[in-house]
């Protein structure tokens, strides 16, 4: 099949898929007149991709695997373990980060409330008293 029937079938862009051959990711034939050809195939590999780039894995994290995982399944493949535990990692440090910066926001909020409120009493018993 040629690249937009790929690109129909899996919803990839046609820019997409050629980044995934240029990395290694899918390797399409060539015709006689130098169009790609894809296997059936390749509509698995494009949507196995897409599943891995969801998790926020790297196309060089999922060229460490890709292959393994197309032959044998995810399940029966361990080279996929050490790419999750990296990436669970890396979000466990980003939840960190983010619950401290929402910390930080909720304090500066409560506290420009805080202000807000002392201004708005001291303002009416400033007018109270002016009266």
């Amino acid at each position: 099949m040629k690249i937009g029937q790929l690109s129909k079938l899996t919803g990839a862009s046609i820019r997409s898929i050629r980044y995934y051959e240029a990395q290694g990711l899918i390797t399409p034939k060539r015709s006689d007149n130098g169009y790609r050809e894809y296997h059936n195939l390749a509509v698995e590999q494009i949507r196995t991709i897409q599943f891995y780039l969801s998790l926020g894995l790297s196309t060089e994290q999922i060229a460490s695997f890709l292959h393994c995982v197309l032959k044998n399944k995810e399940a029966f493949c361990r080279d996929v373990l050490p790419v999750y535990t990296s990436k669970l990692a890396e979000i466990e440090q980003q939840i960190q980060t983010l619950t401290q910066m929402k910390s930080n926001l909720e304090e500066r909020i409560r506290s420009i409330r805080s202000e807000e409120s002392i201004y708005k009493e001291a303002t009416y018993h400033v007018d109270k008293t002016s009266q």
